[in-house]
């Protein structure tokens, strides 16, 4: 039923990008297409240049992948339901090699990477009430055997994030729907929700958000637009930045912002998001937590996400202020100063969100 991968084709929509496969110490070796490159454009600028010849991914910190593909692997949740899906297959997880998981994840991803050969061919099945999925979810969590299994992975088995979810099509637009983790509280779905509204107050760049039900947060995909998919990376794959543990700076992420997007426009966008995670107290501000778009022929900062009070590591932002976990808003203005984006343009940012939280 599976067949090790040797060598994976990773496309966007019909056109090759490049092939895919891994070295005798499992480090990933990627090569662009040829026409890919006359035409096309890099995928991850700072680790994958458009160029010719076989490029060789660092051995940490995913596994010896490219942080671009890691960026399509699901984590969390979907690996979960990846990995109890594989065992319902008969199949032990530890024995997949990147090539394999990335051959699960198929067309399914979030983004537009696709991979060739794909070993799993999902199918969109009914669509239940979302109280459904609400208990099948809980039997997963608890370890009991759901029947469901097959159709939830259908609906999350490529999604990241820890906290449950499904992906799903409803009234022509496409939306990701969370669900109650098992230490969240009972109300984690109003409260993701009053704070995506408090974001928009602050003018921080959301897509359509929505409670449903009175209770599921759901958020519009921003990877999709009329029916196309959107390439996307996160800072994590961008920057090799482990979202796992205190890896990243916001100096580090404003810089890398105007380096890939040169637009302070976007440099703007992410410091407003730091300015309104330290007031808010969204310390779970790892670097998979931030994501680029690449639209029209140009790098964006994609619409913001997960923005609600955590508590992070040991109390501290999982991205530090100038060094600090727990900063104080005047360390916002030495990231500017370090990164020479205006103070004076810092200033009004600090002061519209406090405004705006306050009023």
């Amino acid at each position: 039923m599976f067949e090790t991968v040797k060598v994976l084709e990773v496309n966007i929509d019909n056109r090759r990008v490049g092939r895919l496969a891994l070295s005798p110490d499992q480090r990933s070796l990627f090569e662009y297409d040829t026409e890919w490159i006359a035409t096309g454009f890099s995928i991850s600028p700072f680790y994958l240049p458009l160029k010719t010849g076989l490029l060789t991914a660092r051995a940490e910190p995913f596994g010896g992948l490219f942080g671009v593909f890691d960026d399509s692997l699901p984590d969390g949740w979907g690996k979960l339901l990846v990995d109890r899906w594989l065992i319902s297959k008969g199949i032990r997880p530890g024995t997949l090699s990147v090539l394999d998981r990335l051959s699960i994840v198929g067309d399914t991803g979030m983004g537009a990477l696709i991979y060739r050969p794909a070993q799993y061919n999902s199918a969109e099945g009914n669509f239940h009430p979302l109280s459904f999925y609400e208990v099948e979810i809980g039997k997963i969590l608890h370890d009991n055997y759901t029947g469901s299994l097959e159709e939830l992975y259908n609906k999350a088995g490529s999604s990241g994030g820890a906290r449950p979810k499904v992906l799903v099509k409803m009234d022509g637009k496409e939306w990701l729907i969370k669900f109650k983790a098992t230490s969240d509280p009972a109300n984690i779905g109003i409260i993701e929700y009053e704070y995506s509204l408090l974001a928009k107050k602050c003018g921080i760049e959301m897509t359509e958000t929505h409670l449903f039900e009175g209770k599921y947060f759901g958020v519009s995909r921003f990877d999709r637009e009329s029916g196309m998919r959107i390439h996307m990376h996160s800072a994590a794959g961008l920057l090799y930045a482990s979202h796992r543990f205190p890896s990243l700076d916001y100096t580090d992420l404003l810089k890398a912002t105007m380096a890939l997007t040169r637009n302070i426009t976007e440099v703007e966008k992410v410091f407003r998001q730091m300015v309104f995670n330290i007031l808010i107290g969204n310390k779970d501000d790892h670097a998979k937590n931030f994501s680029f778009l690449y639209n029209s022929e140009h790098w964006q900062v994609s619409p913001a996400y997960d923005l609600l009070p955590s508590d992070g590591i040991n109390g501290n932002h999982t991205t530090t202020v100038n060094g600090k976990g727990n900063p104080a808003l005047s360390d916002c203005i030495a990231v500017a100063k370090a990164v020479s984006f205006p103070v004076k343009t810092a200033n009004r940012i600090i002061q519209e969100v406090k405004e705006a939280l306050d009023s």
